[in-house]
């Protein structure tokens, strides 16, 4: 009589669909016996696993409605595996093929094997609730677009399915890089999607944007949302009488630990909020399209974003004046950009540059002390508050996963599943205002 052959897997099995249908399915037929672990909240939080919807019992009871699990065990910490494959004498780890090379340390205990994925999710399984898969798209093929897709993976509720280019041989690339489906056609693309992410060059956004909101599309768009503020009101009209959901997707205005620094900065513990200092600098090569795009390129079309973002959430948009300094390279291009702002109660300063280099610290000044966040600020994981005793110092770590993108994609389908909670973190109003920002710099500095 032949030995049992044991297999295990692990899984959220969030939404339950049916993609961890077929993954269940399969991993039972590769031997005798199935074990499945469930994660538990905290630790998907741990892991980086964002929005979870379901309860851990729902969770588990979907499991087991598939009738392929024949013993199904909690998993509550990063080393449990190595542990549950030794306790129940494992044979064979399964995993999802998105975690390709993830899981070789396991070899010296039992096979890994890892299972395709099922592609484009688009029905839920064995549910009561009226959640589902948002089916998502992406416009653009370029550097932003590839970090996309690894961080949505990060989030229960929705499935990353195409991708579309005027470039089709950027597409395609994208497509077979990422197991996504290359659609050429964009009216195409939109009917067989909820949700688009749009990560194409600045100027497109607008038209993108307009044409995904008139096919009934929620929206997650890179900064600059447009660089006009009337587009920018156009488009968040457009998308409240809808009832759609258009986010701008500056990262790190979703990022926690920049929200914990601001709730810290409002709350008085530095007194009045006087001055505000942020500068974002990284060194790009002259010939990318930051610095060769002579309408829509440079420092602050590229960063600004960034440097405006505190100083819109700390001290609104009603600024009584605005000014730029610039450092232009041969081409005309803003290389470093210094936008001077002052309000009725305070001044601040964004500084930005793609072809000089600074020190990338927010700096947030106040009559009782300060706030100091060291670069990457933007990525905020740490920060201090100061008082005029050095001794006197506060310290607060946050954790900042992966690229920071998740943060973003989970607040966008949170919002669309009625979550409104979420939204305070960048309103249209403040998304506007920038708009309004970006369109002054480019008439003062480029006549356009």
């Amino acid at each position: 009589m032949s030995a049992i052959v044991t297999v295990i897997t692990y899984g959220s099995f969030d939404l339950f669909h049916e993609g961890h249908y077929r993954l269940l399915q399969r991993a039972k037929a590769l031997g005798d016996y199935l074990i499945v672990g469930v994660t538990t909240e905290s630790y998907d939080e741990y892991r980086g696993k964002l929005n979870i919807v379901d309860s851990l019992m729902e969770r588990i009871d979907h499991v087991r409605s598939t009738g392929f699990a024949d013993m199904i065990i909690i998993e509550e910490n990063v080393g449990q595996k190595v542990q549950d494959i030794k306790k129940y004498n494992v044979d064979i780890f399964v995993v999802g093929s998105d975690w390709t090379g993830h899981f070789e340390y396991l070899n010296k205990y039992c096979k890994v094997v890892y299972l395709e994925r099922t592609k484009n999710i688009s029905s839920t399984m064995l549910r009561a609730k009226n959640y589902r898969i948002l089916r998502m798209g992406i416009i653009g093929s370029g550097r932003i677009a590839s970090r996309f897709v690894p961080e949505a993976k990060q989030v229960s509720g929705l499935n990353v399915q195409c991708v579309y280019n005027p470039n089709s041989e950027s597409a395609s690339k994208f497509a077979a890089a990422w197991d996504v489906d290359m659609i050429p056609d964009l009216d195409e693309m939109f009917r067989s999607i909820d949700a688009v992410y749009i990560a194409s060059p600045h100027e497109t956004h607008y038209e993108y944007t307009k044409a995904a909101l008139e096919h009934g599309l929620h929206v997650l768009c890179e900064k600059p949302l447009t660089l006009n503020k009337a587009q920018a009101e156009e488009l968040f009209t457009i998308a409240k009488e809808r009832k759609l959901v258009l986010m701008e997707a500056v990262k790190t205005a979703y990022c926690p630990g920049f929200n914990q620094m601001l709730g810290i900065a409002h709350s008085g513990v530095i007194g009045n909020i006087c001055d505000i200092d942020a500068c974002f600098t990284k060194l790009e090569s002259p010939t990318n399209r930051e610095l060769t795009d002579l309408q829509y390129g440079g420092s602050f079309t590229e960063l600004g974003s960034y440097t405006v973002l505190p100083i819109i959430k700390l001290f609104g948009s009603n600024y009584t004046n605005i000014s730029f300094s610039t450092i232009r390279g041969e081409n005309g291009l803003d290389l470093y950009t210094k936008a001077h702002f002052e309000y009725s109660t305070g001044i601040a300063t964004a500084k930005c540059g793609l072809g000089v280099k600074s020190e990338g610290q927010l700096i947030i000044s106040g009559t009782t002390g300060y706030i100091i966040v060291e670069a990457p600020w933007w990525k905020t994981s740490y920060f201090e508050v100061r008082h005029e005793n050095p001794k006197d110092v506060e310290r607060y770590s946050v954790r900042f996963l992966g690229d920071g993108l998740r943060y973003e994609i989970s607040d966008f389908v949170s919002i669309i599943n009625g979550n409104n909670k979420r939204a305070f973190k960048l309103t249209a109003e403040e998304s506007i205002a920038m708009a309004g920002i970006m369109e002054r710099f480019l008439k003062e500095t480029r006549n356009t």
